[in-house]
C-alpha cells in the first residue's frame, strides 16, 4: 500500500499517464477479488466499508425498484432481528421515510433463522431479502443456501427478477466459503478491516443483471454506483488482504475452532450458570458469546481489559450506545440482553495459552466480584 500513498497518489480518472497507471492497479486489485469470489471483475463495486455496501445494496435497491415498478406497491424488505445494525439502520429510515415496508424475521433459541419463515414473508412486491452470512455477536451461519433457493423458486413461478438476495458476509470470509456462485446470491457486502486488511474500504458484490439505484452521487466513478475518488490504498491493501484470507481460511478454521471450544468447555465447568450464546456447532471457528447471569458486562469488560484481554458485549459498531444487544434479546435466552454477556474472538495470532490465559482470568475475576 505504502506506494500508493505518497509516489503513486495520482488520480485514477485522470487521461494523464500517471493517473492511468494508477487506474490499472485498481483494475488488478478488483481482478484479484473477482477470482477469489468468483465473479467478474464488472460485479465488484468498492466503499468505504461494510457499512456503506449495506446502505448501497438495500437503499439502492428499493429505489430503483420504486423507480420502476411503483405499479405494484411499496417495496417490501425482508430481513432477520439480528442483522448488522447497518443493516436494520437502513431499513428503518426506509419505514421512517415512507419508502418501504419491513418485515423482520424472528430466529430460534440457538439464533439461527428458519428458511421457512422466509418462503412465508415473500409477497408480490417483495424487492429484497437481506439474511446476513454469520452473525457479528453470536457468530451463528445462516442457512444461505437454503434462503437462496427459495428466492430462486420464488422468481421463477413469478417469472420476475425480485427479490434479490443480499448478504452481510464481514464476518464469515475468513473463514466459510464465500463464492457467490456457489452461495446463490445476487450481492455480498466485504469489509477489509474484517480480513486483517485497512479499515475504510469495503466491497459490494453485485451480480451482473442486478439493477440498483446508486446511493451517493457525483463524478460516476465505480460503473456509476458510487461517485468519489477511489481510495487506491485501501483498494490495494484490501485485494492482498482477500488473498491472505483464501489462502489461509480451511486451515485458519481447522486451527481456531478446537480452540473455541475448549474456551467454551472451560468456562461453562467453572461457572455452572453460565450458557453459550448461539449454536454451538453452526457457528464461526472464532467466536465465543458467553452469558454470565448476575454480572454486569461493562465492569466484566474493564477488569478483563486491566488483564490485556480485549473483549466486548456485542458489536462494536453498538459499544458506545447504552441499552441491551439486540442479538441476545432476539434469542430469548433469559438474560435481559446485555448483563452478563461477554464475546470473545479468536484470531490469527490465538494459541492454547492464550484460551486458557482467558478462562482462568475470568474465573478469578468473578470469584473476586461476586463476593
Amino acid at each position: 500500500m505504502k506506494p500508493f500513498f505518497s509516489e503513486n497518489f495520482y488520480n485514477p480518472s485522470a487521461l494523464y499517464r500517471e493517473g492511468v497507471v494508477i487506474r490499472r492497479a485498481i483494475e488488478v486489485a478488483r481482478e484479484r477479488i473477482a477470482k477469489s469470489l468468483g465473479c467478474g471483475i464488472d460485479e465488484i463495486i468498492f466503499t468505504s466499508g461494510g457499512t456503506e455496501s449495506d446502505n448501497l445494496a438495500i437503499i439502492g435497491t428499493i429505489r430503483e425498484y420504486a423507480r420502476t415498478r411503483a405499479q405494484i406497491g411499496k417495496p417490501h424488505v425482508i430481513t432477520s432481528a439480528i442483522e448488522h445494525p447497518a443493516i436494520l439502520a437502513s431499513c428503518r429510515s426506509l419505514v421512517l421515510g415512507g419508502e418501504a415496508e419491513v418485515t423482520y424475521i424472528g430466529v430460534d433459541a440457538r439464533g439461527i433463522v428458519n428458511p421457512k419463515e422466509v418462503r412465508d414473508a415473500l409477497c408480490e412486491n417483495t424487492a429484497l431479502v437481506s439474511v446476513m452470512h454469520a452473525n457479528n455477536e453470536i457468530g451463528t451461519v445462516q442457512p444461505i443456501h437454503a434462503i437462496a433457493k427459495i428466492v430462486r423458486d420464488w422468481r421463477r413461478k413469478k417469472n420476475s427478477p425480485y427479490p434479490y438476495l443480499h448478504t452481510d458476509a464481514c464476518q464469515s470470509v475468513n473463514y466459510l466459503d464465500t463464492n457467490v456462485a456457489r452461495l446463490g446470491v445476487d450481492m455480498l457486502t466485504l469489509n477489509g478491516s474484517k480480513i486483517y486488511g485497512p479499515k475504510g474500504i469495503g466491497v459490494l458484490y453485485i451480480k451482473r443483471d442486478v439493477v440498483i439505484a446508486p446511493v451517493i452521487r457525483g463524478g460516476g466513478q465505480e460503473f456509476g454506483l458510487r461517485a468519489g475518488t477511489e481510495n487506491v490504498p485501501g483498494i490495494i491493501g484490501f485485494a492482498e488482504a482477500l488473498a491472505i484470507t483464501e489462502r489461509l481460511k480451511e486451515e485458519e478454521a481447522a486451527r481456531l475452532a478446537p480452540l473455541r471450544d475448549r474456551l467454551i468447555a472451560k468456562i461453562t465447568a467453572a461457572i455452572p450458570d453460565s450458557f453459550l450464546n448461539g449454536d454451538a456447532k453452526e457457528r464461526l471457528p472464532n467466536n465465543v458469546n458467553i452469558s454470565i447471569p448476575r454480572v454486569d458486562s461493562e465492569r466484566l469488560i474493564i477488569e478483563l481489559d486491566a488483564r490485556g484481554i480485549a473483549c466486548s458485549a456485542r458489536s462494536a459498531c453498538k459499544s458506545a450506545e447504552d441499552g441491551s444487544s439486540h442479538v441476545i434479546m432476539a434469542l430469548s435466552a433469559g438474560t435481559d440482553g446485555l448483563s452478563g454477556v461477554v464475546r470473545f474472538t479468536l484470531g490469527r495470532a490465538t494459541r492454547q495459552k492464550d484460551v486458557d490465559y482467558t478462562a482462568e482470568a475470568l474465573n478469578e475475576i468473578l470469584k473476586r466480584i461476586s463476593v
